[in-house]
């Protein structure tokens, strides 16, 4: 296998997660290149000694490895093969990841298209927010075939802390992160119906959250997003729109095999309720404020700055 210090890393889409992911991989000693529209993003990476373009074709006429972390199936497509893709422009046998929660049958599709112009795919997708990211500590669900991950060396593990390889074709990876969507979407939804619930009947609100995170009803999703609640900010770490989409994705799968998911269309339309109040924008933690415009609960205030 190759090493990771032979390899030239590109991450695609410096948000919360490809940022995180690329100064990782900068802090384990691999040449990273980082692409994003952003000026501003560009410059932070640079300043952090990394390289940026804002050119797709540029990267990835310097990387051996590709890392994609951008919105959804539409951006990952046009990064891939539009006219500046990086099909075009990454050597021969370099690695693709591409990384963005995408209908399980789209991967087979875009490795077979780059198998065809000498390119490996793997399909990563990733979990654990921008602190993980940050930190290096991303699941990645990865799954490919045997050349893609031998060609990709050590470099999936340069950003991350655990690599799951999950089979030898395309599809597995981003078929167990739908699952992994399906059950965070649920837990946030339920997370805030059980504060909202709680409010309204007179728990105070903190004291609520304390008990639950020490009790047989405690989530990581409920531990993690009820403190954006009690703070009262609703900065978008991972919004609604993004489970406005990611439920969607779920339950178009589930669709195609006549399978029934109940619980997975409540929390759909949850957030579809939440963004039609002009909230998609928002933390996810914000499908609060659909139960409080209802029931007429009062959420916590944002907490003010210290002097």
């Amino acid at each position: 296998m190759s090493d990771v210090s032979t390899h030239t890393l590109g991450v695609i889409g410096l948000g919360s997660m490809g940022m995180g992911a690329a100064l990782s991989a900068l802090r384990q000693g691999v040449p990273t290149w980082g692409c994003d529209p952003r000026a501003e993003a560009r410059a932070a990476f640079e300043q952090a000694g990394g390289r940026a373009t804002a050119s797709v074709a540029e990267l990835a006429s310097h990387c051996d490895v590709v890392l994609v972390l951008v919105v959804n199936a539409a951006q990952t497509d046009d990064v891939l093969f539009g006219a500046q893709g990086v099909a075009s422009s990454l050597k021969r046998g370099g690695v693709v990841v591409c990384s963005a929660t995408v209908d399980p049958a789209l991967p087979p599709v875009w490795e077979q298209r780059l198998l065809e112009t000498g390119h490996w795919l793997i399909d990563g997708p990733v979990s654990g927010g921008a602190k993980k990211a940050a930190a290096g500590q991303m699941t990645v669900m990865a799954s490919g075939q045997p050349e893609a991950f031998a060609a990709a060396g050590s470099v999936l593990e340069a950003f991350a802390g655990k690599v799951y390889r999950l089979g030898d074709k395309a599809g597995i990876g981003s078929t167990v992160k739908m699952v992994n969507q399906h059950l965070a979407g649920v837990h946030i939804a339920t997370a805030c119906e059980a504060m909202a619930l709680g409010m309204r009947a007179g728990a105070e609100p903190r004291q609520l959250y304390e008990v639950i995170c020490n009790s047989a009803g405690m989530s990581w999703m409920f531990e993690n997003r009820v403190p954006h609640i009690l703070d009262g900010d609703y900065t978008p770490l991972s919004a609604v729109n993004i489970f406005v989409k990611d439920l969607g994705i779920v339950l178009d799968a589930a669709r195609q095999l006549k399978f029934p998911l109940p619980l997975a269309a409540a929390a759909h339309q949850l957030y579809l309720a939440t963004a039609a109040m002009g909230l998609g924008g928002e933390d996810d933690s914000a499908v609060v404020k659909y139960y409080a415009q209802l029931t007429g609960i009062d959420l916590p205030a944002p907490q003010k700055a210290a002097a």
